[in-house]
């Protein structure tokens, strides 16, 4: 440890006396770390006592919730808290930030060379604290999630409306003749897709026929038993990310294997890889989805914050409350973190225990995939 250390306000040498045998060395070291984190905040910056006093009581509350010291915590951690502090604890966004930004300056002190924790944890524990925050895990990930804050899930019955009604334009057009019964039939099945798979709508408009596989755990579903998503959202500063999405949802299975079977076809374009087709003959892009889903939405005279993400959000609340395993909806998603899966979610206050259990890892015993497809036929 270099002496520039000793005379730096919430130094490690300054708090621990060097050589001391201590009777419980991880309480110590940890009641030093806290020590000297308020002697740098307001010996150091100039903070003021109270302010100083509230972050320090917030990291206990997270060193309470892990379980762990310092030096072992890890991003999985700050994960696990955000996702029970939004579904257990109903935090607001405000508040997710204010947590998030103590921990962060916790760490930002541990980890500075000046003030030497890392040399004492390393000589002490074999370890030393890490960075348990980035780009893809704090606050602004988690506030901003993929939308504005009104895109929320839709409810079941909004659902059970809704594709209802553009089950009955197909059938109204298909009974006068009409020319839009090809777009009506496309867009019923598009959307109950969207919903099936929790999809986005840029992942719904990039997929191909050949995008539909089999799921040897899901024999039932033949070739349309995993959705292969090929252009999904990455993560900041990083491009499409791919992901395999189980069928769960059998009447959404029926009605894909409908359109591709019998009405896709009678575009004319059979050499075009895209799912979903215009009657031009192009891909049917993330534009027109979302015009056609306002389109029914407004002739249902439904809240005009509903758009086609909303039926993701409700692919995850709905699969959560039916009681599939949240840590498998993460993946069918393709969230990296369990706090956005939660943030996603609107389940009644009946469910919320139940989904941080199985977030943090009690899951159930068998394979969540197969217990999924168990859930998803009393849907």
């Amino acid at each position: 440890m270099s002496d520039g250390t000793r005379e730096v306000q919430g130094a490690a040498r300054l708090e621990l006396v060097s050589g001391v045998h201590l009777l419980h060395p991880e309480d110590a070291v940890l009641d030093a770390m806290m020590s000297g984190w308020g002697r740098q905040q307001i010996g150091g910056r100039g903070l003021q006592a109270g302010t100083a006093a509230g972050r320090q009581r917030i990291v206990e509350q997270f060193r309470d919730f892990t379980n762990e010291y310092p030096w072992n915590w890890t991003a999985a951690h700050i994960d696990e808290w955000m996702a029970d502090l939004v579904m257990q604890h109903d935090r607001a966004k405000s508040t997710l930030r204010t947590y998030q930004g103590a921990v962060s300056l916790f760490m930002d002190y541990l980890l500075d060379p000046v003030y030497g924790w890392v040399d004492v944890c390393l000589e002490r524990f074999g370890t030393h604290p890490t960075p348990i925050l980035h780009d893809g895990n704090r606050r602004e990930h988690l506030v901003d999630y993929e939308g504005e804050a009104e895109r929320r899930p839709m409810t079941r019955e909004e659902c059970q409306l809704f594709f209802d009604h553009i089950d009955d334009r197909v059938e109204r057009a298909i009974k006068r003749g009409r020319k839009g019964a090809l777009t009506a039939y496309r867009d019923a099945t598009l959307f109950k897709t969207i919903y099936g798979w929790g999809l986005r709508a840029s992942e719904a408009s990039g997929l191909d026929v050949v995008d539909l596989y089999r799921n040897a755990k899901a024999p039932q579903f033949g070739r349309y038993g995993m959705v292969h998503v090929r252009k999904a959202k990455g993560t900041k500063g990083s491009g499409p990310r791919r992901r395999n999405v189980a069928s769960i949802t059998p009447w959404a299975v029926e009605s894909l294997e409908d359109y591709v079977v019998n009405v896709r076809p009678r575009y004319g374009f059979p050499t075009h890889p895209a799912l979903w087709l215009t009657e031009r003959g192009g891909r049917l892009k993330v534009g027109e989805i979302e015009d056609r889903f306002a389109l029914y939405r407004e002739e249902l005279g439904l809240p005009e914050e509903l758009v086609p993400h909303c039926l993701r959000h409700s692919y995850v609340t709905h699969n959560i409350e039916d009681g599939v395993d949240p840590k498998f909806i993460q993946e069918q998603v393709g969230h990296l973190y369990a706090s956005t899966t939660a943030l996603y979610t609107a389940v009644s206050s009946d469910f919320a225990n139940t989904m941080m259990l199985k977030a943090i890892g009690l899951a159930f015993d068998n394979d969540p995939g197969d217990r999924a497809l168990e859930r998803s036929g009393r849907r």
